[in-house]
């Protein structure tokens, strides 16, 4: 790999300096009481939207885990503490307001949710690369970041002066505030408020994802959500899309997680003519970049950074993840599925748009092609500049047996080996 000026290596991950800002951060929330409480996350949510119908009541055991498991962490330190918590309040009140524009509005149960295309990767995969770039044609509805944090507008807020919804606004704020706050996370996973997100931030509602386990060390959670059936809950996200198709148009929707990888069964049972578009990356570098990001949000959200212990979580986690993708990898047909090797989109982004659309039955007309050449001209990749990753120096993890590890994935799909 070349070295280029925009290159940032993090050489402090283990050791982290803390900013001004980060420290002044930790402070505050240190002063905040957090109870995780079923009570306190639900009253709280209550108060926030002044409805009360939370809709079938089934979610709340898993809150109620949810919750037991943050507390179990001991090592989540108090912005941890405070983002968890004010993470599952949201998560509540948007479930509120769901249930809520449903009652309104029975009709949008009738909506239909007609062949989406949805893609399933790894995370550091393409996967946001590929989504957003697919998401510039308007003929397709896609979830951006902002409105997958509020999907459902309070009937009660106005756009403001300059006519913007208050949503977007508020997520604005909040994106300068992180960028200031972590500063480097921009380089490794860009959450713009207008860029196109996944809809993981929508299937929270029924508190029955992996997200969770992307912001504490939730042994609990991630045993019960992987022994237990997730169909229910991708039924429920059928739902709120119902609601947000209902909201807003176009009426085929650009969907993508890496939990899909692991969850074929019931996307295939809920989504049965979904195009699934799954990539594929060495996991090695996946990994690398994966752990490295998490390792830097630990200084601010944790005790203390272990970054050893961030790898032996993440690498067996991913092992799991892939092993399900291999095992489950038939129950999406031929004809409605795709395997996008990292190599080949990153060598021809549209001509591997062209491939998917082709599989989907969607023609590439002269619009959709402007609007995906504009797409590309204006975010060109590593445009924030490249971090560096170092496995061995960072974490302690030999890559050549890692990728041994990993041999089974690399023989299943054809994966080509990076540097």
């Amino acid at each position: 790999m070349s070295a280029r000026p925009d290159d940032i290596r993090i050489d402090d991950l283990a050791n982290p300096i803390l900013s001004p800002i980060q420290k002044a951060a930790i402070e505050i929330t240190a002063k905040m009481e957090i109870v995780f409480s079923e009570e306190v996350v639900l009253g709280q949510a209550v108060e926030r939207t002044g409805l009360s119908d939370f809709g079938p009541d089934d979610f709340r055991e898993r809150l109620r885990l949810w919750l037991r498991a943050l507390e179990e962490d001991e090592d989540l330190g108090p912005v941890g503490r405070v983002g968890a918590f004010r993470d599952c309040v949201r998560y509540a009140s948007n479930r509120l307001r769901l249930e809520d524009l449903i009652g309104r509005h029975p009709e949008i149960l009738d909506v239909e949710i007609s062949a989406p295309i949805v893609i399933g990767g790894l995370p550091r995969s393409g996967t946001t690369h590929l989504l957003n770039l697919i998401a510039a044609d308007s003929r397709l509805r896609s979830l951006p970041y902002w409105e997958s944090l509020e999907p459902f507008p309070d009937p009660a807020e106005e756009p403001g002066a300059d006519g913007v919804d208050p949503r977007l606004a508020r997520c604005r704020e909040s994106y300068a505030q992180q960028d200031a706050f972590m500063p480097l996370l921009k380089n490794m996973h860009d959450m713009a408020p207008e860029h196109v997100h996944e809809e993981i931030e929508v299937m929270a509602l029924d508190f029955a994802s992996y997200e969770l386990e992307w912001i504490a060390t939730v042994p609990r959670w991630r045993d019960h959500y992987l022994a237990h059936d997730q169909t229910p809950h991708y039924r429920y996200l059928k739902k709120a899309l119902q609601a947000l198709q209902w909201l807003r148009g176009p009426d085929r929707w650009i969907l993508k997680s890496p939990q899909h990888m692991e969850q074929l069964g019931p996307l295939r049972t809920v989504f049965p003519d979904a195009t699934v578009v799954l990539t594929h990356r060495d996991p090695v570098s996946v990994i690398a970049s994966a752990i490295t990001m998490l390792a830097y949000g630990d200084r601010a959200r944790r005790k203390r950074v272990d970054p050893a212990a961030v790898a032996a979580y993440w690498i067996d986690r991913i092992e799991t993840l892939l092993r399900a993708c291999v095992r489950d990898r038939h129950r999406i047909p031929e004809e409605q599925s795709f395997d996008c090797l990292f190599h080949e989109f990153m060598a021809d982004d549209l001509a591997m748009v062209e491939r998917i659309y082709s599989k989907a039955g969607l023609p590439i007309d002269a619009r959709a092609r402007a609007e995906l050449g504009a797409y590309l001209e204006a975010n060109p990749r590593g445009k924030h500049g490249r971090i560096l990753y170092d496995l061995e120096g960072d974490f302690g993890v030999d890559p050549r047996a890692l990728r041994e590890r990993f041999s089974f994935y690399f023989e299943r799909f054809g994966v080509e080996s990076e540097a």
